[in-house]
């Protein structure tokens, strides 16, 4: 491989020849070849958007001259639209504040930049009014917002939206309920569907609240909190600048030294996820439980055939869909605990976990909203109901009896139950033989339609 000579602070250092990155970021490949995973494409994004705010608001401020600021707003944009993924190489598990990855960005723009015949270094130009320490934070914090904004929140709202329209589809039907795997009193399909629906509706509130913080940024903080060599008005500026870039509303954290060292809204927003995890968790399984079968198991619905269910068994066919949901959920709920212990290091003025939490976080997001696009439109929008399978074990069902509980009380209730069990024969047969209520009194009472409203039936 071709090489150039490339110098920092520390010396000279070999770099790749066609390479747009210079010493530091060679120094932190050869440091940290530990998972040989790169950051987040997005949260490289973020940062480069804010080497655009902050050109911008350093020529509007009088700190940047025109020509270098216009040729580093140029190269950031090339870097946000994607031109030069391939140039940001540093493992995620790397120095804890990210001094690495802003200093690889520093170095490619500063590159880019030089092209347009103007002079620009990564520290005095692109970083100018800048740390490592309120780059990083602030790009975790807007790189999630974006995600959050324009992926995982319309993601649920289609999920929601498929929900419904598949709840009043389905409002006729009655079923079985089951509460510890047991049978229980009737619900309608609608009924079950909105349990569903409502999870995801306040998971959207919950990420629309942490949304509020997310957009509160350590961008001004420049070391330790103080705004060492950023000018006055600085942190304004790139918030705004940021702002009309994402059409998001960031603004500067009320207190820097807090931004620096901790990352309470990450962590926040973690915790949402996980949330979430464990509602697509809960519906994964409803819609494996009402699947399984066909013929020894429940058998409720019939999800879409999408791929052989074995390499073994011809003919099987498996609920993959929510099989890989339930996967996708178990790794948001481990991730999460990563970004708990993450949050809790904040030594003094710096968190030093910064990687970590910007790809863990950014993970749980992608992982959520693809599978809130998977459960979507492969298996809630195509399940088909089998009718019978509905109908048969509803009639046979012994609860039903607890209709009965206000017309001939507890035991009696138990005993038609028990019987009917027993005998494998439909309730409403057993309780006109056992009690002295008619059978046109039994079919209003024991009605399932009916004991889907509530109340007291009378």
């Amino acid at each position: 491989m071709q090489t150039r000579i490339e110098r920092d602070s520390m010396g000279e250092l070999e770099v790749p020849a066609s390479a747009l990155y210079g010493a530091q970021t060679q120094r932190a490949i050869d440091n940290f070849p530990v998972s040989h995973t790169p950051m987040p494409t997005a949260f490289v994004h973020a940062v480069a958007r804010i080497k655009l705010a902050a050109a911008r608001s350093n020529l509007a401020l009088g700190y940047l001259d025109e020509p270098r600021a216009k040729a580093i707003e140029k190269a950031a944009q090339a870097v946000i639209d994607g031109h030069h993924d391939d140039q940001f190489p540093i493992d995620v598990y790397q120095t804890g504040s990210g001094t690495s990855t802003n200093m690889n960005v520093n170095e490619v723009l500063a590159t880019l930049a030089s092209r347009e015949g103007v002079e620009v270094t990564p520290n005095d130009h692109v970083n100018m009014g800048q740390s490592s320490n309120d780059v990083i934070p602030s790009a975790i914090h807007v790189a999630a917002a974006i995600a959050v904004s324009d992926t995982l929140r319309p993601a649920l709202v289609a999920l929601r939206e498929t929900i419904d329209r598949r709840a009043d589809e389905l409002k006729d039907l009655v079923k079985t309920g089951r509460t510890h795997l047991m049978d229980a009193m009737p619900l309608r399909m609608d009924q079950e569907l909105g349990g569903w629906s409502s999870q995801i509706g306040q998971a959207i509130e919950r990420f629309d609240s942490a949304l509020e913080r997310l957009q509160r940024l350590a961008q001004g903080g420049t070391a330790v909190g103080t705004g060492i060599n950023a000018p006055e008005g600085f942190a304004e500026a790139v918030a705004k600048e940021l702002s009309a870039q994402t059409g998001l509303s960031f603004v500067p954290n009320d207190s820097f030294f807090a931004s620096l060292s901790s990352q309470d809204a990450a962590v926040e927003l973690s915790g949402q996820l996980k949330g979430l995890a464990c509602v697509i968790m809960k519906i994964a399984n409803d819609l494996r439980w009402m699947n399984s079968g066909p013929l020894a198991g429940l058998g409720e619905i019939e999800l879409e055939a999408l791929q052989p269910g074995s390499s073994i068994m011809p003919g099987k066919v498996n609920p993959v869909i929510p099989e890989s949901a339930a996967q996708a959920a178990a790794q948001v709920i481990g991730l999460d605990a990563a970004i708990t212990v993450a949050g809790q290091s904040g030594n003094f003025q710096l968190n030093v976990m910064l990687p970590l939490v910007a790809t863990n976080l950014l993970t749980s997001i992608t992982l959520m909203s693809n599978t809130a696009n998977l459960l979507a439109k492969r298996a809630i929008a195509t399940f088909k109901v089998r009718k019978t399978h509905l109908e048969e074990p509803l009639a046979r069902n012994p609860i039903l009896v607890t209709a009965l509980n206000g017309a001939i009380g507890y035991n009696a209730a138990a005993a038609v139950a028990k019987k009917a069990y027993q005998a494998g024969r439909p309730i409403i047969d057993v309780a006109e033989e056992e009690t002295e209520l008619d059978r046109q009194t039994l079919e209003r009472l024991l009605d399932p339609a009916v004991l889907t409203r509530g109340g007291v039936p009378e």
